[in-house]
């Protein structure tokens, strides 16, 4: 994942940036990255925050940095924003998306006179360098950002600062947002909504799907409009999200209340002692649960904030693993000789779940009941890259499925009837879940009631991880 922000202004806009972006680090722990136009030319600064966010890692540079436009980004993959000069112009460009027809793109720019590409990590190319290619190839920046989007299989939202402003542009099918902040004598554009409201910037709008807009100090002019369809990635909400973002209209922190509810009212009645939320993204998911189903509300986990901040995990899998247990401590009165309900943003591939109930066994618990805030995960994010999944069966989900028919070949029309919780082999799927994670009990949320809890229309949200659907 990643995260974007740029602003210009009539004054020196970089600290603007600089907490700006820094105000995106849940949404990625690898790279961090800013550029400010200074009225000479592009001065950058690209660290890696793997060990050490990126606010520490930026404070000096931030000291030399100065100019009236910027841009800065959170990015889990390549380093970036990237300084181009083409026959467009220079400019810095940053980037938050996918990429998944990246060869056929790739073939078709060294058709088109591209000789070679510098930006390489391991043997892959830079995946912002390849949008700017693309926007290259045309003859205005607007026409080649509109081009790059249309090519790209995937999704991508993009920022493009030149020395006269800033182009701000949503996916094609809004699956990741913009927003457009303002201030007197400047204006700013962000993934989340919240990163400007303590500069002193107001909500003016959020980008439709696939438009793309050019932001002055003076105001903001539609280059492209916005697309009638839109495809919004509903884990906006239920996970990566921020508590206090709002995206179309919708807060964050209130779809979780009542997507907590809407669990809470649909479940079957157990006998239980407390309510908890798997920290962070749980949480607030299980506040609403509490609140529906009166039973009281605990954290019998707690982060260890301190050292451990950020949501989001590194690539490894092995690692991911030994933080999860790492940055959770237990409260021993709050567990020991309980009946405890924890809810979950999502269960992926369940190993760090098992492993909590383990613990949560090993600490005294005597029963462990699991519900997770959205339905099974039965496919692979080919948009973005929430569930970082090298295959299909890396899900929970399919791997019970393969072992419940035999064979891991399930045709798509099988598939599809464990994803329909009406169907008895997506309850047979749940209680096999639930016995190889060894929990007491397992309920999903359904896919109406995670859409009714979003709230707008839903041929507007992407649901292709749950049902497959385009």
């Amino acid at each position: 994942m990643g995260g974007i922000f740029g602003a210009v202004s009539k004054t020196d806009c970089a600290m603007d940036v600089f907490f700006g972006t820094d105000y995106h680090s849940h949404l990625g722990t690898r790279r961090g990255g800013m550029a400010v136009y200074t009225g000479k030319g592009f001065e950058r600064s690209i660290h890696n925050i793997e060990n050490s966010p990126f606010r520490t890692k930026f404070e000096r540079d931030i000291l030399e940095m100065s100019g009236n436009m910027g841009i800065g980004c959170i990015s889990d993959n390549e380093p970036q924003p990237l300084i181009v000069r083409s026959h467009l112009g220079s400019y810095a460009i940053t980037t938050v998306g996918r990429i998944n027809n990246e060869e056929e793109l790739l073939k078709k720019a060294f058709e088109n006179g591209m000789s070679h590409f510098l930006e390489m990590s391991g043997e892959r190319i830079n995946a912002t360098e390849l949008v700017a290619s693309l926007i290259n190839q045309k003859d205005s920046l607007e026409e080649g950002i509109r081009y790059a989007q249309d090519l790209i299989d995937g999704s991508m939202t993009l920022l493009l600062l030149t020395k006269d402003g800033l182009y701000a542009a949503r996916d094609k099918m809004g699956r990741t947002p913009v927003i457009i902040g303002q201030k007197e004598d400047a204006f700013c554009a962000s993934f989340e909504s919240f990163a400007f409201l303590n500069l002193g910037y107001r909500p003016e709008r959020e980008l439709g799907a696939g438009e793309v807009v050019f932001l002055t100090p003076d105001g903001v002019t539609v280059k492209i409009p916005p697309r009638k369809k839109k495809k919004v990635c509903a884990f906006l909400w239920t996970y990566y999200g921020y508590p206090t973002s709002c995206y179309e209209g919708i807060d964050v922190e209130q779809m979780r209340y009542r997507c907590g509810e809407i669990l809470a009212k649909n479940d079957i009645e157990v006998d239980i002692d407390s309510v908890a939320g798997v920290p962070d993204s749980g949480v607030a998911h299980a506040i609403g649960y509490a609140n529906q189903s009166r039973v009281p509300f605990s954290r019998p986990f707690i982060k260890y904030t301190p050292t451990w901040p950020r949501s989001f995990m590194p690539p490894k899998q092995s690692m991911r693993n030994q933080i999860a247990h790492m940055k959770l401590i237990p409260v021993d009165s709050l567990i020991r000789d309980k009946k405890l309900l924890f809810i979950d943003d999502s269960i992926v591939r369940g190993t760090q779940m098992r492993e909590t109930v383990e613990f949560l066994y090993e600490s005294g618990a005597k029963e462990v009941h699991i519900r997770s805030a959205c339905p099974p995960i039965m496919y692979g994010c080919k948009y973005l890259n929430f569930s970082r999944s090298t295959s299909e069966m890396d899900l929970i989900t399919r791997r019970t499925i393969a072992e419940l028919e035999g064979t891991e070949d399930v045709p798509e029309e099988t598939v599809q009837k464990y994803s329909d919780f009406r169907c008895p082999e997506y309850h047979k799927m749940i209680e096999k879940i639930c016995e190889k994670l060894n929990f007491t009990s397992l309920r999903y949320q359904s896919l109406e009631g995670m859409l009714d809890s979003i709230g707008i229309d839903p041929e507007d949200v992407c649901t292709y991880c749950w049902n497959g659907k385009e």
